[in-house]
This record gives structure tokens, C-alpha cells and sequence, in this order.
């Protein structure tokens, strides 16, 4: 069989189709075969997919530690990076502040 599906959290090969749904019978993990490439997208706090280069507004403001005071929400941060595999998921640099990781959900895309 040369069209085997893989299971994305373990990699079993014993996998079958139930509706629209694959489904593992290893680990038994449930996934729509059509969105397996969707892991590494990041979106912002109203569901607009962030890239790398973007503008996003802080909406929330940001406690920082080792910093007298927090990252006003309304910042406007420029030229983001994304970082899929970490829990803080853009790196960028913010005025007053140097460098810094955020995490997608305390911004929207400017």
C-alpha cells in the first residue's frame, strides 16, 4: 500500500478512514486528513493568521519581568518572528523594552 497515512502524534502506519476523520489504532487520535499541515500556523487573538515580517498591536497590557513597568496594550510591534515549536510564539523587539517573546494570543495583526 503505497498510500499509508501516518499518524501525526505517533507515526503508526495502522490507520483508518471513519467518515471524514482518520483515526489511529495505536494511540487512537482523531484528525481531518485535510488540515495535518495546519500545526505550524499561527493566528492572532481574532483568528487572522500571523507571517513572519507582520505588524501587531499589544491588546492587553504585558507584565514584563525585571521591568519597572508592563508593555502598554496599543504597542505596536513591527517585523515579528514566529516561532511554531515554543509556547511564546513571536519574537520581536518593542521600543523601551530590546528583545522579547509574546505569545499570539495577547495581540492582533495591525
Amino acid at each position: 500500500m503505497s498510500d499509508t497515512v501516518h499518524c501525526p502524534v505517533c507515526n503508526s502506519e495502522f490507520t483508518y478512514q471513519q467518515d471524514d476523520l482518520m483515526v489511529c489504532s495505536q494511540c487512537f487520535h482523531e484528525w481531518d486528513p485535510a488540515e495535518v499541515g495546519s500545526e505550524n500556523r499561527i493566528f492572532d487573538s481574532n483568528g487572522n493568521e500571523l507571517v513572519d515580517g507582520d505588524s501587531v498591536v499589544v491588546i492587553k497590557d504585558l507584565p514584563v519581568k525585571g521591568a519597572p513597568k508592563p508593555v502598554k496594550a496599543g504597542t505596536k510591534v513591527k517585523n515579528i518572528r514566529l516561532r511554531p515549536d515554543s509556547d511564546h510564539n513571536i519574537d520581536c523587539k518593542i521600543d523601551g523594552f530590546g528583545s522579547m517573546a509574546l505569545k499570539s494570543e495577547f495581540v492582533r495583526k495591525a
